[in-house]
């Protein structure tokens, strides 16, 4: 699975752990992912693509899907899975699939903001591109 994934790409980033106090940090990813073609997060890997685990699969499992249910709208398809690596550590992977009601939007700081993936980052969209969201021309 891993051996393919040299560094982050348009479609996949990686993250050493999950962050449950500034989730935005992977949430607008989430966002990106779905009002575009999809993609992956894989938590409890570095940048570097060197594997820290994550010590709770469980808690973490739940924490992010409570966090895409309360902070990302409309809800994107999402799917979550366990994976044990050759040396016995365990990351997550978190799968967004491409969104068929966009905009996606997330919700944070009292801000609601959509975005997209440009190259390897999650960026706000712009106006013009918030529109081809919305189906306007």
């Amino acid at each position: 699975m891993l051996e393919k994934l040299i560094s982050e790409a348009t479609e996949y980033e990686f993250k050493r752990q999950l962050e449950i106090k500034e989730p935005t940090s992977w949430l607008k990813s989430v966002s990106a992912f779905a009002n575009g073609l999809g993609g992956s997060i894989y938590f409890g890997i570095d940048d570097n693509t060197d594997v820290f685990g994550i010590a709770d699969i469980k808690k973490d499992s739940d924490h992010i899907s409570r966090l895409i249910k309360e902070r990302i709208s409309p809800l994107p398809e999402f799917k979550l899975t366990a994976h044990r690596m050759d040396d016995g550590k365990e990351i997550l992977v978190l799968q967004v699939s491409r969104g068929e009601i966009t905009p996606y939007y997330c919700l944070s700081k009292g801000a609601t903001t959509a975005y997209v993936r440009i190259g390897i980052e999650s960026n706000p969209a712009s106006p013009q591109r918030l529109n081809e969201l919305c189906g306007e021309e």
